[in-house]
Order: C-alpha cells, then sequence, then structure tokens
C-alpha cells in the first residue's frame, strides 16, 4: 500500500491478503469496509472468527470440522456406515451435503498427497482413515481430477483393497448443460470412457 495509507489500515489488508484466492487490491476494499462499519459490528465479526477458531475443531471420527466430539454426519444413526466417501478438505463435505443423494459416511484427509509440496501420506489422515474401515464395504475416493487427487486416490486404492473393501472412483465428464464443442480433450474422454447405458 502507499505511503499515504495508515500503518493499521495497511496491516488489515495485510491479514485479508492471507486468505486464498484475495489479492492485494481486494484485501485493500476489505480493510477499508470493515473500518466504515460501526464499531461493534467490527467487534462481532472479530469475535465471531475468534469463537470459531476456539471452539470448531476436528471430529474425532471423520476429522470433518465440529464443535462436538462427533460430528452431526457421524453421529447421525440413518446414515449408511458401510460406506465412506473419502474428500480432501472439510468444504467437499459441505458440497455433497448440498448436492443430496448420498447417505454414508465421510473421511475428510485434509490435503493431498504431494511430494513436491512436501506433502507426504504422514501429514494426512490417512491413519484415521484406515483404522476405521473395520465393518466398511466400499470406500469412494472424491478426491479432485488433478495430479495430486489422482496421486491420492490411487495410494489409498492400494492400501485398502487388499482388505477386501470395494474403492471406487467419481466417475468423470461433460457437466450439465454444457456444449461438446467447449469441452477439453480430458473431459471429452472421460465422458466417453464413463459412459453409463440408457
Amino acid at each position: 500500500m502507499s505511503e499515504h495509507v495508515s500503518m493499521p489500515l495497511a496491516l488489515a489488508a495485510e491479514q485479508f491478503a492471507k486468505l486464498p484466492g484475495i489479492g492485494m487490491k481486494t484485501a485493500q476494499r476489505l480493510a477499508y469496509y470493515i473500518l466504515n462499519l460501526p464499531e461493534n459490528e467490527v467487534k462481532v465479526f472479530a469475535e465471531s472468527i475468534v469463537k470459531a477458531r476456539e471452539s470448531v475443531h476436528l471430529c474425532s471420527c471423520c476429522q470433518n470440522f465440529t464443535e462436538r466430539d462427533i460430528c452431526s454426519v457421524c453421529s447421525d444413526n440413518e446414515r449408511d456406515r458401510s460406506v465412506i466417501c473419502v474428500v480432501e478438505s472439510p468444504k467437499d463435505v459441505s458440497a455433497f451435503e448440498r448436492a443430496g443423494g448420498y447417505n454414508g459416511l465421510y473421511h475428510v484427509l485434509h490435503g493431498l498427497l504431494s511430494p513436491m509440496d512436501g506433502i507426504t501420506a504422514e501429514n494426512l489422515k490417512i491413519k484415521e482413515l484406515i483404522s476405521r474401515l473395520g465393518d466398511v464395504k466400499e470406500v469412494i475416493m472424491a478426491t479432485n481430477p488433478t495430479v495430486e487427487g489422482e496421486a491420492t486416490a490411487m495410494y489409498l486404492g492400494r492400501l485398502i483393497k487388499p482388505m477386501g473393501i470395494k474403492v471406487t472412483r467419481l466417475a468423470y465428464g461433460l457437466p450439465a448443460g454444457s456444449a461438446l464443442e467447449f469441452a477439453d480433450d480430458v473431459t471429452l474422454s472421460k465422458a466417453l470412457e464413463n459412459r453409463n447405458e440408457i
């Protein structure tokens, strides 16, 4: 920020810029916005962030975020406990729950294997996953279709299949409402490969 900006404003903008997807211009806009709020609203905003950080922790079962020992999904007796959907982050659980249609359990890895970035199996919640596979019949690999996501799914598949558990991968293909001419080569080939009988 330029020299004519006050130091506290510049420091606030720097903190916002640390958030994912927030560049310095957006961070500055957020900092100015916060400074224009009434003081009591700023305090409520700051306190809610601090309270969330202090009270939210990992579910002792699936590693999703929760304020209780066991999250609402894991404690729901109506869920199918024979299926676990493995995801990269808590926001992926939210996406599945929003979409509906899935009634099994989840397991959050909190990252993907990426040796180039120093992220190995020890950095992920893999031991916790393996320890809860006792009565599980199927593990769905729902990691993103990136190099890291594919490598993580393959690694976990090699660990889990010898236990006699079915390991599946999400199908990939064309999004609903899209045109074939705009699809990239990988998406088009995956759509063809994962076609279903009608």
